[in-house]
């Protein structure tokens, strides 16, 4: 296996999957993986064809956090090292959360500790009944430097989010469900069909209404009411404004299927 081959890119009409491809350790994150996963996001997003981006582990695995041997420990001397590690994981995973395109996390096996942040970085999470997935630094007296203290409760509450990171207790795909980290699951055998079904309705969608949307939805997590009716009030300019909107409208006053052009 070659260096690169670490992390596949496929594109398959307009969907995109990123696969971290180091199945001989659950798919771990080397320092190499965090590169090329920032790469091909990168690529994909560029590419106008793109319309949605799935994140994916080969054998049967999502991610099982960071290469310890690699990541951590003796390789990490000082707490300069570990600083410049956890920001740079940050901003790669943040590049996720904020991509022009929804980023979908396809999610079998183990999601854990730097895979789970990983899960928690996409727009939408999807599952298998079995995976297992929680946050897990707390196991290795680790902390999550990725976005756990930030985007989990945002996801499931405080005193759940305090519940798995302090105890690093692990879910199944259906218990997440249950709690609200994942969108949907489905048993393994019917994995490749949810995923296809679920972002159906995302890629025929105008490309430039989702990139405003989810850019709205996302700086509005923090901001106060005013300042939410003013990002409102200008995305939903901006929008209307758009070729995509007039086409959107002419389209269903016309009664055909819109033909979006991306601005």
């Amino acid at each position: 296996m070659s260096d690169r081959d670490v992390v596949e890119y496929e594109v398959k009409g307009p969907i995109a999957t990123i696969w971290i491809n180091r199945p001989e350790v659950k798919n771990c994150v080397s320092p190499r993986v965090l590169d090329l996963l920032g790469e091909f996001a990168r690529k994909a997003e560029a590419d106008e064809s793109v319309l949605a981006v799935v994140f994916r582990g080969r054998g049967n695995t999502f991610c099982a956090g960071a290469d310890l041997g690699q990541l951590v420990g003796p390789k990490l001397h000082t707490t300069v090292d570990s600083l410049d590690l956890a920001q740079k994981s940050a901003k790669t995973y943040d590049h996720f959360f904020n991509m022009k395109k929804p980023t979908i996390a396809a999610v079998e096996g183990y999601a854990v500790a730097g895979g789970f942040e990983l899960m928690i970085s996409c727009d939408f999470a999807l599952a298998t009944t079995t995976a297992k997935i929680g946050d897990f630094h707390m196991r290795r007296a680790l902390f999550g430097g990725a976005g756990p203290i930030y985007r989990l409760p945002r996801y499931i509450g405080m005193r759940r989010s305090k519940e798995l990171m302090l105890t690093g207790k692990l879910l199944s795909g259906t218990e997440c469900k249950e709690w609200g980290l994942v969108n949907d699951v489905s048993e393994p055998e019917d994995f490749d069909a949810l995923i296809e079904a679920f972002c159906a309705p995302l890629i025929d969608k105008s490309p430039f209404c989702m990139w405003i949307t989810k850019m709205a939805v996302n700086r509005g997590l923090d901001a106060d009411t005013d300042s939410l009716i003013t990002l409102e009030t200008l995305a939903c300019n901006v929008v209307h404004q758009s070729e995509d909107a007039k086409e959107g409208v002419t389209a269903f006053l016309e009664k055909r299927t819109p033909k979006w052009v991306g601005r």
